[in-house]
This record gives C-alpha cells, structure tokens and sequence, in this order.
C-alpha cells in the first residue's frame, strides 16, 4: 500500500488500482478504458497508463452514492451519481473484484471519518462555549 502527500496531515492511502472502463459524456458515448486510483479520499482517473495525465479526480466529498450496478455478460455496470447530481457510468470485467464495491466502502469509510470531525469539531465548539459561560459567571457579582 502508497501513500501520497495531502494537505495539512492527512495522508491518502491507495485501495485500488487497475483499469476501468468509463462511458465518455459525448453524442456518441463510447466506453473508453481508462487507468484508475481509487484513494480514502479519491477517485482518480487517468488518460493514459503511466497516470501522467489526470483527466478527472473525484473527490469522495462530492459524490452522492454508487447507483444501477448490474450484471451483464461479462461486465459490471455502475454509476456514480455526484452532489450535483451529474452521473458518470462505468464498467468493469465481472470475473475480478469489481469497482463498484470498493468505491462503495471507502466512500461509507469517508463518510464515517467525516461524521466523527464533525461530531468532535462540534464537542469541542460547545465545550469552549461552556468554558466562556463559565468564566462568565465567576466574575458576576
């Protein structure tokens, strides 16, 4: 498992890497293999295979959920469906450990660690604001 650098502390861990095959937004919508990294923060979509071109990064923060997988032939078929509720489709061999399920866990793991520093930042805003309250109170005549 690779680490890359991030903002401040945080560090990105690398879950999955491999070939994916997304449906291009054009009149003509043809599949068109791309290299991908699935990170605990990210999804990374590569034009070509030394990953030196980034066409598109998905932020775990902007994407709503993993929609529509089904199974057909020999592929797995999903979208993810943003925020904006922009949906991008995609498909992976159905023999290996599809995308699908991956994508799916590290965005419920995302959103957990996001509930927990909400929750904490919150605690810790209503604990300050006691601590001043109090502080309040002591010096009252």
């Amino acid at each position: 498992m690779t680490a890359t650098k991030m903002t401040g502390s945080e560090i990105s861990h690398v879950l999955k890497e491999g070939e994916l095959e997304k449906r291009s937004d054009n009149l003509l919508q043809l599949w068109k293999r791309k290299t991908c990294v699935l990170t605990t923060d990210s999804l990374n979509i590569y034009a070509d295979n030394q990953k030196k071109n980034k066409s598109k990064e998905l932020k775990l923060q902007s994407i709503k959920k993993v929609d529509c997988v089904e199974r057909t032939g020999k592929f797995v078929y999903f979208t993810i469906v943003t925020t904006d509720n922009k949906e991008i489709d995609f498909r992976c061999p159905g023999e290996e450990s599809c995308w699908n399920a991956a994508i799916t866990m590290a965005l419920i793991d995302f959103q957990n660690r996001k509930a927990i520093q909400d929750f904490k930042t919150q605690q810790e805003s209503e604990n300050t604001s006691l601590g001043q309250q109090e502080r309040c109170k002591a010096r009252a005549p």
